[in-house]
């Protein structure tokens, strides 16, 4: 095993299609994670993050390319690749008629633990998460954000040094979201190298060292989260009118000052400037020329948000989950769809 490249996870021209070739979810993907590192791949859905976990981690078989795992082929050492990784998706997949410890004991066995060890280590794990007082109840009596602890402790049954976790927040309510983050750092810290796919820009922000952001199978763009927000090299205008109609049309009027198409969303309108206090009061005078009742008016610097907005054209998707339990942060599918 050749680790001098200090790579935990490496791929180079993965490609992989559905449907008779109809659809290419990875198209040339490359991927690089530094041992000891989070790296973050964003991209919206349809783009192909969750494919290229399940080809990382041996569910899929790549159709072209190469990709490693700590010096593992994915495709010719496969069960090297699935003894050296853990796996925690965008749902848990815990047995809910088993208690959390024998849930944790059972992953155990499978993994080949000895039996003298695998209950020490579900005791050990079920206290690092929080989930010692309801180490004996039943799973189905586990609130959402306990299950998903207990999906990740899972994942960790066998110490691997890498960690897939693939939308791992995806519908958690704003507390249980940052105590998962809280546990995550605190397996890096521990020398746990990650691959974190999200659609939670702050996530990413917070969690990642490197951000890779992938649409229609292809990487688009990749550095640290500040880097990225440097790249966009510009200020973010923020306007709101009195009416989605409005916005239209003031979108058409303003067009001319971004290098980049307005972005229109209902009454909301932003744009990619330079110079943006000057932008702002040109943009004041040609919407009050226009007879258009302005509502609203800011100026700030890049986020994650704004830079995902300008790589794919898109805003990141609103988790309606996450929404109905009472989250109104930034960031907003596991299905058997390409993703």
């Amino acid at each position: 095993m050749d680790m001098a490249n200090g790579l935990a996870v490496e791929a180079s021209g993965l490609t992989k299609v559905f449907r008779k070739g109809e659809v290419r979810a990875l198209d040339g993907f490359d991927l690089e994670v530094p041992i000891g590192q989070v790296v973050g791949l964003l991209g919206p859905n349809g783009s192909g993050k969750t494919t290229a976990v399940r080809v990382l981690s041996t569910v899929l078989r790549p159709d072209s390319g190469h990709a490693s795992i700590m010096g593992y082929d994915v495709t010719k050492q496969a069960g090297a690749v699935r003894r050296t990784i853990g796996l925690a998706g965008q749902y848990a997949t815990v047995d809910e008629h088993l208690t959390g410890t024998e849930n944790l004991v059972m992953v155990g066995r499978l993994c080949h633990l000895s039996r003298p060890s695998v209950a020490p280590r579900a005791a050990e794990l079920m206290e690092q998460f929080g989930l010692s007082d309801a180490a004996d109840r039943p799973v189905k009596t586990y609130s959402g954000g306990m299950r998903r602890r207990l999906d990740l402790a899972a994942a960790l049954v066998a110490r691997p040094p890498v960690l897939f976790l693939d939308e791992p927040t995806t519908g958690l309510d704003p507390q249980s979201r940052l105590g998962l983050w809280d546990v995550i750092e605190a397996l890096v810290q521990g020398g746990t190298t990650v691959l974190l796919t999200t659609q939670y820009l702050e996530e990413a922000d917070r969690l990642a060292d490197r951000i890779v952001v992938i649409d229609h199978g292809k990487v688009i763009a990749k550095g640290t989260p500040a880097e990225l927000k440097a790249d966009l090299g510009a200020t973010v205008l923020e306007l709101t009118l009195e009416s989605d109609e409005a916005a239209a049309s003031a979108a058409i009027t303003l067009a001319d000052l971004s290098g980049k198409a307005p972005f229109v969303d209902g009454s909301h309108i932003e744009l990619t400037v330079e110079e943006g206090p000057a932008i702002a009061a040109e943009a004041l005078r040609r919407i009050d020329a226009d007879g258009f009742s302005l509502l609203g008016l800011s100026l700030h610097e890049p986020s994650l948000d704004d830079v995902f907005l300008s790589l794919t054209g898109r805003k990141v998707e609103v988790d309606s989950a996450a929404v109905a339990a009472g989250n109104t942060r930034k960031g907003r599918k596991n299905s058997k769809e390409p993703a």
